[in-house]
């Protein structure tokens, strides 16, 4: 029998229990990954991180749905973040690298916040079948606005906008017909959906995220969606494309209780993305199998 000690579980892009987004948290170099997908369903949260040692950078870290491995997920890297400086394993204040399937990642613990520098992703017109995702979504066409395309983000988010907070809460996904579009079009893998409106007239944006095809029907809070998000807004010039030293915040999880808030900046001298959140303990255990 194997006792994983110090398994936690944080909400992250959150200071409030039960907001953001929920990710557990383990710190073991004995899993093989049988049992760290197993770990992710029995956890059945939207991502569980692995952290454990590495002779490339500070930390490996990997992440799990309760269905797959995935490539990128911030809000679990954020938590892992605060894992690490909570048990006193780095200090605050601190830079991090973290070995991941999306290569080094840099994070680092500053005036209490976490960052995350996410690769810079490719993104281009989605020239697929709008007609039958925004069925699938249940988006009414007089919600969007026919001259604002589809964009696709590293062949994998689909990004679509919308005029209003209204139709973005209105939004019932069929997800049996999302997961067939996904799985048999492999065109994207899941949808972000956004609008200008806010909840939070300081905020820029609002975005709901769905992934059935990981496991996931809705995100309460997408780190690798919202830092993209940013990069969309720019490229459809709904954002200034100065954006050298700003900062945005973006809403997101409000419609499903979960409210959550991430700082997204992006420099285009330096083309480099990042975001930024806190994270909150909630629970804290261990793990026996």
């Amino acid at each position: 029998m194997k006792t994983l000690h110090n398994v936690y579980q944080i909400d992250a892009f959150t200071n409030q229990p039960f907001k953001g987004n929920p990710a557990g948290v383990v710190y073991s170099d004995e899993l093989d990954d049988v049992e760290m997908q197993l770990i992710a369903r029995e956890f059945n949260l939207s991502e569980t991180a692995f952290i454990s040692n590495s002779h490339k950078a500070d930390f490996n870290l990997r992440w799990f749905t309760p269905k797959v491995e995935v490539k990128l997920c911030g809000h679990a890297t954020i938590a892992s973040m605060h894992y690490l400086i909570e048990r006193g394993i780095i200090k605050k204040e601190t830079e991090v690298k973290f070995d991941t399937l999306s290569g080094i990642l840099t994070c680092k613990s500053e005036n209490n916040l976490y960052y995350l520098n996410l690769p810079v992703p490719t993104i281009e017109l989605f020239e697929g079948n709008r007609k039958e995702i925004l069925q699938a979504l249940s988006i009414n066409p007089e919600s969007i606005n026919p001259n604002f395309p589809l964009f696709l983000v590293d062949k994998s988010y689909l990004f679509i906008y919308v005029k209003s907070l209204e139709a973005l809460g209105k939004l019932k996904p069929d997800f049996g017909s999302l997961l067939k579009l996904t799985k048999e079009g492999k065109e994207f893998d899941a949808v972000a959906v956004f609008t200008m409106e806010t909840f939070e007239k300081v905020n820029s944006a609002h975005l709901r995220f769905y992934a059935p095809a990981f496991g996931i029907d809705e995100d309460p809070v997408t780190g690798s969606a919202n830092g993209p998000l940013l990069l969309v807004l720019m490229k459809l010039g709904l954002i200034n494309n100065k954006t050298e030293n700003g900062k945005f915040i973006f809403e997101q999880g409000d419609f499903i209780g979960r409210e959550g808030r991430i700082t997204v900046a992006y420099s285009p001298n330096q083309n480099k993305l990042a975001i930024a959140g806190n994270a909150v303990t909630i629970l804290k255990g261990e793990l026996n199998f």
